[in-house]
């Protein structure tokens, strides 16, 4: 029984991605790992979620803003940093949205957000692999060394994460939008014992994707952090 029109319905929906740009800011702020010149924060699960939800443009929209908040308040690297953190959220988000878009279950959602962490991986590599030695004025060699110890692992490990976070934090924000009747229900995502297992493996990943960084990268965390 829903009487809403079309520009309801598309008002609903932008102040609802502005409400999930504002938060995805809100984490870059309040939670960052940092290991030597790279940084790690949660708001690209954020934004996976909501690309999700309403689509891989959307995604675009999001990490643009974001990015760009991000640029102007609290961050050292200026358009380094922006185009850095552009070609990061969108490579994840995009990726794993396209593919959960034709394909909206347990099922797709995995397989979208594992494909996503393979296509951000590659996408940071090769854009340290350009773009680090102008910021960093070392030269392309040194960065190529820095591949296999920090460059992979670093990248790998924080896709990872993002997509444990997203697979976590998907459920209850999708059930709360439906409660709230900013969504219709869609797709194949009941609760029942493949979320439980989902959930629980997320949970084990985060952790472990953790102890990765502080016990094998030597990672920083920083909590409420205004300073990049």
């Amino acid at each position: 029984m829903n009487n809403r029109t079309k520009q309801q319905e598309n008002i609903l929906k932008t102040v609802t991605l502005a409400i999930f740009t504002a938060i995805a800011f809100v984490a870059v702020c309040a939670f960052r790992i940092n290991v030597q010149f790279l940084t790690l924060d949660i708001k690209d699960a954020i934004i996976a979620v909501a690309a999700m939800i309403f689509g891989p443009i959307s995604a675009v929209a999001m990490s643009v803003c974001v990015s760009f908040l991000e640029m102007i308040t609290i961050s050292s690297t200026f358009i380094y940093g922006f185009v850095m953190n552009v070609l990061s959220t969108l490579s994840f988000s995009v990726t794993a949205s396209l593919i959960y878009k034709y394909k909206r279950n347990m099922f797709g959602a995995v397989i979208g957000l594992l494909c996503g962490v393979f296509a951000v991986t590659a996408v940071m590599l090769l854009a340290n692999f350009f773009i680090t030695p102008f910021y960093m004025v070392v030269d392309r060699s040194t960065v190529v060394g820095l591949i296999p110890t920090l460059l992979l692992p670093f990248n790998l490990t924080k896709a990872i994460l993002n997509a444990a976070i997203t697979l976590l934090i998907y459920k209850p924000i999708i059930t709360a939008l439906r409660r709230a009747g900013v969504i219709k229900s869609f797709g194949n995502y009941s609760f029942g014992k493949t979320v439980i297992i989902v959930t629980i493996v997320s949970l084990i990943i985060i952790i472990l994707s953790i102890v990765i960084f502080i016990n094998v990268l030597d990672a920083n965390i920083t909590w409420f952090n205004p300073k990049e």
